[in-house]
């Protein structure tokens, strides 16, 4: 047994920021990236090594900003149970780092939500996923735009609510989703960008000067971009217009091609540029369960062949994962090898304020890898405490 806080692993093409290295051995040494050394150079003799086979892929471990639920686990259940369910499954997908999503409901249903993670997050487990924070989609958004989102619950932002629900997840909520158009909101957004939250454009009616009035107040980040929007439009610009439009804000795409046609992904990578392109799933409890009646914010969704529709046709998240979402990116042909793993991994990371240890191959970054076969289906994780299944 070989021990993965410690050991030099060769072999396989390896994913970095910028390059695909095939002529690289990792050095890890304590969970702790310390090296990408040159296979022709002197190699560390005091560490074990681990080779790997040539065809397959050495990625960072992906992060989930937008997730709800998976293998019929879901934040909303206020269960830690359920969030060990999801982390379990999270992490044989190659999502190593994910950011339980809350539903719009009833302000004590958040609460007991939050309380969950908060349990959750204080005795992180070996083998699993881990909660990197909270983000709350969700009440404060459009009734004219709610998705798959419970309209009734919806409300005006509230930062004293805002503030009583961080005080139950202690601090875990670092993205909440709010549509810049509705009264209050842009004092709401800059009072986040004040206290180091991501506040995320998304569930919006705005116009594009409404939405440009939000990304001047603080807002950073677009909740599934396209989707449940005001769009791109000759004479009535949108929301997504100036998303595209502003590099100061990322956007997350559902890459699953229900979501966003092929064509439009390819249109938002060109405009807005690959660095500000977060892949995430918004998936539901149905991920990885296929077809068949589920639950999402207490309204019935039906799963067939892949989507996820509330029983009026409405999309309710998805079943799509992130391994799934970068081969749809490489089957798609839409960016390069190193973009589109850093839409799954470093621009979430950099998005979240995470990207010092996480989210790249990197020296000095945590050593949370996945290693990829060459049809980039998930072998095995390595996570910085764990042992590396591949050896």
């Amino acid at each position: 047994m070989i021990d993965a806080q410690s050991v030099l692993l060769h072999g396989p093409k390896i994913i970095t920021e910028t390059d695909v290295l095939s002529d690289h051995a990792i050095e890890i040494r304590d969970g702790v990236i310390t090296g990408l050394l040159a296979l022709d150079a002197d190699l560390p003799t005091d560490i074990p090594h681990c080779a790997l086979p040539a065809d397959h892929f050495l990625v960072p471990g992906l992060i989930d900003c937008h997730i709800h639920g998976a293998s019929g686990a879901d934040v909303m259940d206020a269960d830690p149970d359920a969030l060990q369910v999801m982390a379990e499954v999270l992490l044989k997908k190659g999502t190593t780092q994910f950011f339980a999503t809350t539903m719009t409901a009833p302000s004590g249903e958040i609460s007991q939500a939050l309380k969950a993670v908060t349990q959750f997050r204080r005795q992180p487990k070996q083998g699993f996923a881990q909660i990197a924070g909270v983000h709350l989609e969700g009440p404060f958004l459009s009734p004219q735009r709610p998705g798959a989102q419970c309209a009734r619950h919806l409300s005006q932002p509230d930062w004293e609510k805002f503030q009583q629900w961080q005080h139950d997840a202690e601090g875990a909520i670092k993205l909440v989703t709010v549509a810049p158009e509705l009264h209050g909101a842009c004092q709401f957004i800059e009072q986040c960008h004040h206290h180091e939250v991501v506040a995320s454009i998304g569930h919006t009616a705005a116009s594009c000067a409404q939405a440009q009035a939000g990304i001047d107040a603080g807002a950073t980040h677009a909740t599934h971009l396209f989707n449940a929007m005001t769009g791109v439009h000759h004479r009535e610009p949108g929301a997504a217009t100036a998303i595209l439009m502003d590099k100061r804000v990322a956007a997350e795409l559902i890459v699953d091609f229900v979501h966003v046609h092929p064509d439009s992904v390819r249109f938002a990578v060109e405009t807005k540029g690959a660095d500000k392109i977060i892949l995430v799933t918004d998936a539901m409890r149905a991920q990885c369960l296929g077809d068949g009646r589920f639950e999402l914010g207490g309204q019935k969704v039906t799963v067939q062949q892949g989507e996820a529709r509330l029983d009026n046709g409405v999309l309710a998240g998805s079943v799509l994962t992130l391994d799934q979402a970068l081969r749809n990116m490489k089957q798609g042909d839409i960016a390069s090898l190193c973009d589109m793993v850093n839409m799954a991994s470093l621009n979430p990371a950099k998005s979240m304020g995470i990207s010092g240890y996480h989210g790249s191959i990197a020296v000095g970054k945590i050593a949370d890898l996945v290693l990829l076969d060459g049809a980039w289906n998930v072998v095995s994780v390595l996570q910085s405490w764990s042992e590396n299944e591949g050896c």
